[in-house]
């Protein structure tokens, strides 16, 4: 009788490769492909909109997996009625966004947020002198203000969570 020597298994897998598996249904239940839509939303909404909605769900006719109806709720009343009005603007950046049309009406569902994470990153440790001047020198060259400042707070903590792991 001959054995089989076959590796059972394969590789061993990433947790991230197995978030999405483990989420999907998740989020099917409420319309949303993944999590995208939620984990992005100050990106598609803009900062000042997302501290003030949040989607609950996507709605598709049956058989159907764009043009569906995004359930947006929002705890301001001046701002319901902004996205109300400028709601085509919305649907625009979400489908823009997705790449295709994933939404085509919004209804808006005015109330209290849920509850959200208050974790804080820690705060990026000060670099020594030498790292400071390195990045820095690194830099000089950047002529855009916003590039510069995000390449700077980039690189800072980049170097100080190096640093930190060194012996």
């Amino acid at each position: 009788m001959a054995q089989n020597n076959r590796q059972r298994g394969g590789r061993a897998k990433t947790l991230a490769e197995h978030v999405g598996k483990i989420t999907k249904p998740i989020f099917g239940v409420r319309g949303f492909a993944d999590a995208a839509i939620i984990n992005d939303w100050p990106v598609i909404a803009g900062e000042h909109l997302a501290a003030h909605s949040a989607p609950e769900k996507i709605h598709y006719s049956p058989g159907n997996k764009d043009k569906g109806v995004l359930h947006l709720r929002i705890d301001n009343g001046g701002l319901a009625t902004y996205v109300q009005h400028q709601g085509d603007v919305l649907i625009e950046k979400i489908n823009t966004y997705f790449g295709y049309a994933a939404v085509e009406r919004i209804y808006i569902n005015q109330g209290p947020l849920p509850e959200r994470s208050k974790t804080v990153p820690p705060p990026v440790p000060p670099l020594p002198e030498t790292e400071e001047r390195v990045l820095l020198k690194n830099l000089s060259d950047i002529e855009d203000e916003d590039l510069h400042q995000a390449l700077e707070g980039l690189g800072r903590a980049v170097l100080g969570k190096t640093l930190k792991q060194k012996p």
